[in-house]
C-alpha cells in the first residue's frame, strides 16, 4: 500500500508510528534501518524477515512466517495512519482512510495468507483496537512527538540507533 503524505512532518510521524508498531510486536530487532528519504520502503528488514522457498522448509513454517509478516505489515500500516492522525493532527482517523486501509489489509490477507473475510475482520479489529490504545494515550504523545522529531532531524537511523532512541524515550 502506498501511503500519501501531506508533507515531511507527516511522513516522519508515519515512520514513527511504524517503528512503535514494530516495537509492540517485538519485531524491532528485524529492522536494518529506517529512512525518511527513501524512495522505496522507509523500513528495511534483515534477511530473517523474508522467507526463502526451500524444500527443507515445511509448508506450516512457510505459512506461519507469512502470517507473522502479514501481522507486522498490517500493524505498521495502522500505526502509520494512527500516529499521523491521533498524535500529529489530534483528530480521529478519517473513515475513508480507515476503509482504504482495511481494504488493502483484506486484499493482502486473502491473497498472501488465504484468510477468509471474517478472519481478516477479526484480525484487523484486534490490531486497530490495540493501536488505538497506544496512539490515543495522551501520556505517550510527547515521546511519539520526540521520536518523529528525531527521525526528521536524523533522516536515517540504523536498526540499533532506532532501538536505542526508543529505549531512551521509553517506547
Amino acid at each position: 500500500m502506498t501511503l500519501s503524505y501531506s508533507n515531511e512532518d507527516d511522513r516522519a510521524y508515519g515512520l514513527a508510528g511504524m517503528a512503535i508498531s514494530l516495537a509492540g510486536l517485538d519485531a524491532i530487532d528485524s529492522v536494518v534501518d529506517i529512512s525518511l528519504d527513501a524512495d522505496g520502503p522507509m523500513v528495511n528488514f534483515s534477511q530473517e524477515y523474508y522467507y526463502s522457498l526451500s524444500p527443507a522448509v515445511s509448508p506450516k513454517s512457510v505459512w506461519e512466517n507469512l502470517m507473522r509478516n502479514y501481522h507486522i505489515t498490517a500493524s505498521m500500516v495502522i500505526g502509520n495512519v494512527l500516529a499521523r492522525s491521533l498524535v500529529r493532527l489530534h483528530e480521529d482517523l478519517p473513515s475513508e482512510v480507515e476503509r482504504e486501509v482495511y481494504s488493502e489489509i483484506e486484499a493482502e490477507g486473502e491473497e498472501t495468507c488465504g484468510l477468509e473475510k471474517d478472519e481478516i475482520e477479526t484480525f484487523y479489529r484486534r490490531i486497530l483496537s490495540q493501536h488505538r490504545r497506544i496512539f490515543a494515550n495522551p501520556r505517550l504523545h510527547p515521546a511519539i512527538n520526540e521520536l518523529a522529531g528525531i527521525i526528521s532531524r536524523r533522516r536515517t537511523l540504523s536498526g540499533l540507533e532506532l532501538r536505542e532512541e526508543m529505549a531512551y524515550l521509553q517506547l
